[in-house]
């Protein structure tokens, strides 16, 4: 089962020129300035303000998944579900919800399953998402809110850099119950220094 990765709420690293020159008005700025993801500086929010603004972003983005299901893939993992928390208050819970929305139905139109990527604040199922992908929800405590959504339907992901304790107790309280996974921070490919990808 095949999962491929859009970057649907914010710039993917190293694709700000192309924004900029083909919809700049869909960077959210404040004050004249773009707004960054301060934990991924290269990574800018996209403008989800006004209705003509998102339709424009799921249209952009649901191209994306085209090539994801030409590909072969088998489902999206939206990423950055949680931009708003990060746009200095410009953004709110509601625009995004609306978002998801369209981007659930974009999906479901090229014969795609969707997740929930991490904020467990929405409940992603009354939007349409088909299951979760769920980053370091044993470190933060958050995966029976995932499970209590999506049962089953969760692909839990726990990282290298916070220790492996934490992997190690996912394992041994659910195991079996869904896919879980440890990974390095970076996602490197396998063959490359750092590479770490262990399941249980």
């Amino acid at each position: 089962y095949s999962v491929c990765y859009v970057n649907a709420f914010q710039t993917q690293p190293g694709q700000l020129g192309w924004w900029k020159k083909h919809h700049p008005t869909l960077l959210l700025k404040r004050q004249g300035v773009l707004v960054r993801d301060p934990g991924w500086p290269d990574e800018v929010l996209l403008d989800q303000r006004t209705a003509a603004k998102r339709a424009a972003i799921v249209t952009i983005v649901s191209g994306w998944f085209r090539g994801c299901a030409k590909a072969g893939y088998d489902a999206i993992e939206a990423d950055n579900l949680d931009a708003w928390t990060r746009s200095r208050s410009l953004l709110t819970r509601a625009q995004t919800t609306s978002t998801a929305k369209g981007l659930v139905r974009a999906a479901h139109a090229t014969g795609l399953a969707i997740a929930q990527k991490n904020t467990p604040e929405i409940d992603g199922r009354a939007l349409g998402f088909d299951f979760a992908v769920a980053e370091e929800c044993e470190v933060y405590r958050e995966c029976g809110d995932y499970t209590r959504l999506y049962g089953r339907g969760v692909v839990e992901i726990e990282y290298t850099d916070n220790g492996r304790a934490a992997y190690a107790r996912a394992c041994r309280q659910r195991a079996g119950d869904h896919p879980i996974t440890l990974r390095d921070r970076d996602v490197v490919p396998r063959g490359t220094r750092g590479h770490v990808f262990q399941h249980c």
